[in-house]
């Protein structure tokens, strides 16, 4: 069943109720607060299930909700091989980093920075979180409101609005319940978004009669050429290139990012945080696959029926509009609502991680630190709340930004919004394992790391796109070029430093 016009009323009707629900749940956790600590950690003691699916629902936004389809679909099957690396990351993050950074409780993950190299590498490591988040907000939140302006079959001039509506409700019951709400939200969140995926499916195959849109060969007039390994730099995807990307990165971005850092600290200890990523690292695998077995989906079904596809549009060079488009206009009633809202719960879910983790580093790391600080906890909770509904408005208006970033979401995501998850894990990998490290040459480091990171990110433009019209050195190569020169030249500038100055004992963390 085809619907001309898109949306039901029913479908509304179950979106509405959906995003109500979650401010009703902000405010019952608002009644319960009684200082910061509770708002911005849950006092320490939260289920390690919960914070395991949090973890996973935060890093799944909207934009790997749409994205992994639409390159499974238009690029090809081969990126999803970095499920391969979950085991190695879990043992990296689950015995090496988790017991060093479980030994001291904080708020911020910032806080250990400056207990080992100073407070000019806290303040660094807490900026640069803060404009990764920003970022990746702004993002999901446009790429959100573009997805639902192709299901509602609106005119893109109304991105703005759907923008403000979006992240009007994640803001709310975030700034009113605290990590608490967001932990429960992002259960509900993940159901929605499997749940949402497997009807897709199921959908299509009740209207093909069978596992007829499974591919048996590669799909040469679509898919790029995806070997295991390449000698040539600007072959955009390999197996090799997907497993160490996903593996840099996710180790990266539970070592330095506050979103993680945060929730293993409402755990109980080293040991209950490791359930904790290993439940985020098992969901992970099967939501994603699933969401890759969508994008295979829904690539046989329009190539079986490429009248349904909408005028100018096609599989290879829109991959990324066709899931939106299918969950509108060829899912029937009430199941539309109920993928719709997990597509805006997807956006919710990340939305809310960012804002309470982005106000607890500003309170900790920049007001608390140098003495800023409201006379008492209500009054803190408070500003806290105030902070998140101004986090919020920032990325609103930056969001109409956005549209001036081309390209295909996972590309463009991993060019610019993970731009900066590597050379933040850079300071605490030097803070916690490098005995010799000092400020200067952890400064030279990060820098090295940064630049090394944007020079890849952004090669087509800065050296010329290759006779492929590819970037000379493909986005895959970005996090660990970062981490490699990052550690690299911070070592060697940790050490001139070291011998060019007197040692200085800070104190253990």
């Amino acid at each position: 069943m085809i619907h001309a016009k898109g949306l039901l009323a029913i479908d509304w009707i179950i979106i509405a109720v959906y995003a109500f629900s979650t401010l009703y749940l902000g405010w019952w956790f608002a009644r319960k607060q009684r200082d910061a600590n509770e708002y911005f950690v849950g006092s320490g003691k939260m289920n390690p299930f919960l914070i395991g699916v949090s973890l996973f629902a935060t890093l799944l936004s909207t934009i790997s909700y749409m994205g992994i389809p639409g390159e499974m679909l238009g690029k090809g099957p081969v990126n999803m091989t970095d499920i391969l690396s979950y085991p190695f990351i879990f043992l990296v993050v689950g015995f090496v980093l988790l017991p060093v950074y479980m030994r001291v409780k904080v708020t911020s993950a910032y806080e250990l920075l400056e207990n080992k190299l100073g407070l000019s590498i806290r303040l660094l490591g807490a900026s640069l979180f803060i404009v990764l988040r920003l970022f990746w907000m702004t993002l999901l939140v446009f790429l959100t409101a573009k997805a639902i302006a192709i299901m509602i079959g609106a005119d893109e001039k109304y991105i703005p609005w759907i923008v403000v509506i979006t992240a009007v409700f994640a803001i709310t019951y975030t700034s009113l319940g605290g990590l608490r709400a967001v932990v429960i939200t992002d259960l509900m969140q993940t159901i929605l978004l499997y749940g949402g995926a497997l009807l897709v499916i199921g959908t299509i195959t009740v209207k093909m009669g069978g596992f007829g849109w499974f591919p048996t060969e590669w799909q040469t007039d679509i898919w790029d050429t995806q070997p295991i390994f390449s000698l040539d730099p600007s072959t955009r995807v390999t197996v090799v290139g997907a497993i160490l990307t996903v593996f840099v990165y996710a180790c990266a971005n539970a070592g330095g990012d506050q979103v993680s850092i945060q929730r293993f600290m409402a755990t109980k200890d080293a040991k209950t945080a490791r359930k904790a990523i290993g439940i985020q690292l098992c969901v992970a695998a099967i939501v994603t696959l699933t969401l890759a077995v969508t994008g295979l989906a829904l690539l046989g079904y329009f190539q079986a029926n490429p009248q349904f596809l909408p005028a100018g549009m096609t599989l290879k060079e829109n991959a990324d509009k066709i899931f939106p488009h299918f969950i509108a206009f060829h899912l029937p009633p009430v199941v539309s609502g109920f993928v719709l809202a997990g597509l805006f719960a997807a956006a919710m879910s990340s939305i809310d991680s960012g804002v309470n983790s982005i106000t607890a580093v500003v309170m900790t790391d920049y007001l608390d630190r140098f003495g800023i600080k409201p006379e008492t906890e209500r009054k803190h909770v408070f500003f806290a709340r105030s902070l998140a509904i101004g986090i919020g408005v920032i990325v609103v208006l930056a969001s109409a930004l956005i549209e001036h970033v081309p390209g295909n979401i996972t590309a463009v995501t991993t060019k610019t919004v993970n731009l900066l998850t590597v050379p933040i894990f850079i300071l605490f990998f030097f803070a916690l394992f490098v005995p010799f490290a000092n400020a200067p040459g952890v400064w030279i480091g990060v820098t090295c790391s940064i630049t090394t990171a944007i020079l890849i990110a952004f090669s087509g433009p800065i050296f010329g796109m290759n006779e492929q019209g590819l970037d000379p050195v493909s986005f895959q190569w970005i996090s660990p070029s970062a981490l490699l020169v990052g550690i690299s030249s911070g070592c060697v500038a940790c050490k001139v430093f070291s011998m060019t100055n007197s040692p200085i004992n800070p104190p253990n963390v």
